[in-house]
């Protein structure tokens, strides 16, 4: 009489059967835990100063400043001249917001062009470039690029003046909520607020800004 060989393959088939099943169960356990987690984009999250970098990413806020008296400011260089929204009335100014250290070399190109065009830096214009980093921090750009030595550099750390501007969430940051990325605003001598431009291609922008304050003389 033949051995009966149906019973263990009928069994072997079981097992694949149910193991398949529970590989299935958790995938499917899985998924739904990913799913249910908030994604590190969404999580709260805050910069070296502890304020928060959630933030949409818009020109809508810098937007609304033109046509308004200047936000108050006061920042000094690294000589301690301070320049300031009472000062500089009278001029036309034109701030340079942006990421400053880290910013190679986009930012560092258009500090250093604005230093020496002799448009920006007169008795009817001036130009600041103002950056989040501390003037001992700053040292480290001059001595990579000496051609920053001449700028007209402010520090703006703690972030607050960029805060006041709304250039902390554009489309030009690298790192929205935190960091200024490559924004322009032009005050009259009035001290009101006639032209916004934020740069997301970072270019070298001396003669667009030099069109609009021909519109304000």
């Amino acid at each position: 009489m033949k051995k009966n060989n149906i019973t263990p393959f009928l069994w072997l088939a079981g097992l694949v059967i149910v193991a398949a099943a529970l590989i299935y169960v958790g995938n499917q356990n899985k998924s739904s835990v990913s799913h249910g987690a908030p994604s590190p984009s969404a999580a709260t999250l805050t910069d070296p100063h502890g304020h928060s970098t959630a933030a949409n990413v818009s020109s809508a806020e810098l937007n609304n400043l033109v046509g308004k008296s200047v936000p108050e400011f006061s920042s000094a260089d690294r000589d301690g001249n301070v320049y300031s929204s009472e000062n500089l009335r009278g001029k036309n100014v034109v701030l340079f917001f942006n990421e400053g250290l880290m910013c190679y070399p986009a930012c560092w190109n258009q500090i250093v062009a604005l230093s020496d065009d002799d448009r920006f830096g007169n008795a009817n214009t001036v130009a600041l470039s103002i950056v989040i980093d501390s003037k001992e921090d700053w040292q480290s750009a001059i001595k990579k690029m000496p051609e920053l030595d001449r700028a007209t550099v402010v520090f703006d750390v703690g972030a607050s003046i960029s805060r006041k501007f709304n250039v902390l969430a554009t489309p030009s940051s690298m790192h929205p909520g935190a960091f200024p990325g490559h924004t322009f605003v032009l005050i009259d001598k009035d001290g009101v607020v006639r032209y916004v431009l934020d740069d997301p291609n970072m270019g070298i922008r001396n003669d667009q800004l030099m069109a609009e304050i021909s519109k304000l003389n």
